[in-house]
């Protein structure tokens, strides 16, 4: 902004100097040139007058020194003719005796009239002042006196002020560039605290405020609402952590204890009454996952972490171990394809959390005897993408989704009204976070044979290291892997796809 100010001024003076000095220097350059073009015909006419008295006294043989002197008083050559054109006298040339009637200012001068001009002077490559006098005696002309001086002093005079006229511009636009540039920082320190500040804001923590005692009254009052509406924020946001730290444990415990007085009339009921009872302990169940859920929502937006390089192909095959066992259980196969990714940039711990979301909410979907399948694939050559991306694929065989409920399966708590299972519409939120913070983007596209394909693109490490990876951080905060020892945690803290 501050090279915009100062362009602004510089370009507003130059047009004042343009406006001003090259007019002046027209200007003067034609006045200079009048007042040379006068000089010469009051010299010329001078001369004429002492020519034709020597001439009416019958003194012709005092031209020559008349000339002469005349040359080297004002540096001019002369040549004089008499009433027919023939050449009396010349200080320049040796031309006595020659007619030079026909030449125009001659023949002008014959008839009375007085000729003054510029030439070129093939000799010295220069422009000449001409100026053609009759010398005449009761309206009869009795001699003709030319006058001809050179241009070049006046040429190199008038030069000499354009170059006077540049060096002042060019101080008077040093001068305003200076004070221009002081009275841009002065404008433009502000907005750069500001700018800061905003920055240090969207990271998350506002540890210097913009000084509200600098720059225009305007600044000062934009600086002083910004400080109130980040302290406001920040106030905001430190509620928010608290609570979502505290309703974690705050919530757990009354949940737990529901369960377990719920499960202890279990002995006590009569067999037509246990249905109901299964159904509200897994109600409660799965307000518990939702209450999960939303408070790993809240911790992933109050939080802002850097993405690092991690081996997508060996994620991979850890979460397929690991959840190779959960589907033998419902008779469904993982199996891992593709080709190998290599490394992609990814929040810590997001790329476990994804795929055990996606794979979780395939293995709801996909009936006894079918295959979920993870396949890798490297960023392509001609992708067309800057960067292109790597790719993760989680296929099942399952049912599928239509393309209205795909395109609504990001969003929170949405879940199909054919939905059968007790996910909380969550999952998939939780995913769609995790791989924007990565830098990527996931998509629900339909399997080629069947089911959902859902679609995870994720930069690749070395392709991401020539960017701004500045440009890719979001604000979330880490949700680390469950542990998978023992019981089947993913289906507690997970919620399952909509369908």
């Amino acid at each position: 902004m501050t090279r915009r100010i100062l362009l602004s001024h510089l370009s507003l003076m130059l047009l004042v100097l343009l406006a001003l000095e090259v007019p002046f220097g027209f200007i003067y350059a034609r006045s200079e040139l009048t007042r040379v073009s006068n000089t010469a015909e009051l010299g010329a006419v001078t001369l004429a007058v002492v020519c034709e008295d020597k001439l009416e006294h019958g003194r012709a043989s005092d031209l020559p020194e008349i000339a002469r002197n005349y040359t080297q008083r004002t540096g001019s050559s002369v040549v004089v003719t008499d009433h027919n054109g023939t050449v009396l006298t010349d200080t320049d040339t040796d031309t006595v005796g020659q007619n030079i009637s026909s030449e125009p200012d001659i023949a002008t001068a014959l008839h009375n009239r007085t000729a003054t001009g510029t030439r070129d002077d093939p000799v010295s490559d220069s422009d000449i002042l001409f100026a053609t006098v009759p010398g005449t005696s009761d309206n009869t002309v009795s001699c003709v006196v030319r006058t001809l001086s050179s241009l070049a002093p006046l040429t190199q005079k008038v030069q000499a002020t354009w170059v006077a006229l540049a060096v002042t511009g060019l101080g008077v636009l040093a001068a305003v560039a200076l004070i221009g540039f002081a009275l841009a920082r002065s404008i433009t320190r502000p907005l750069r605290a500001l700018e800061r500040a905003t920055a240090q804001l969207a990271d998350g923590r506002l540890t210097n405020p913009p000084a509200t005692d600098r720059g225009p009254p305007e600044l000062r009052r934009l600086a002083a609402s910004f400080t109130r509406t980040a302290t406001r924020l920040q106030h905001l946001l430190h509620s928010q952590r608290a609570f979502a730290s505290e309703a974690s444990h705050q919530l757990k415990t009354p949940l737990t204890a529901l369960r377990l007085r719920l499960e202890n009339f279990e002995p006590h009921l009569t067999p037509c009454a246990q249905h109901s009872l299964n159904e509200a302990i897994g109600e409660v169940g799965r307000l518990s996952r939702m209450v999960q859920g939303l408070l790993a929502l809240a911790r992933l937006e109050n939080s802002a972490i850097t993405p690092e390089v991690i081996d997508l192909d060996a994620v991979v095959a850890d979460r397929a171990a690991i959840w190779t066992a959960f589907a033998g259980e419902q008779r469904v196969d993982i199996t891992v394809a593709g080709t190998k990714a290599g490394q992609v940039w990814a929040v810590p711990g997001a790329l476990e959390q994804i795929i055990d979301n996606l794979l979780s909410n395939a293995l709801r979907a996909s009936p006894p005897g079918t295959t979920i399948t993870l396949a890798t694939a490297p960023p392509p050559a001609d992708s067309g993408r800057t960067p292109p991306m790597a790719e993760l694929h989680v296929t099942d065989e399952g049912p599928g989704m239509t393309e209205i409920d795909r395109r609504r399966a990001f969003d929170r708590f949405w879940r199909a009204a054919d939905a059968h299972h007790d996910g909380t519409g969550l999952g998939l939120s939780m995913v769609q976070r995790l791989t924007r913070a990565s830098g990527g983007e996931v998509t629900l596209n339909a399997a080629p044979h069947g089911g959902l394909d859902a679609v995870v693109q994720l930069r690749p490490a070395q392709a991401a290291r020539a960017r701004s990876s500045a440009a890719a951080l979001q604000k979330i905060a880490p949700l680390r892997s469950p542990n998978t020892a023992g019981n089947r945690p993913m289906t507690e803290r997970i919620s399952g796809r909509p369908r």
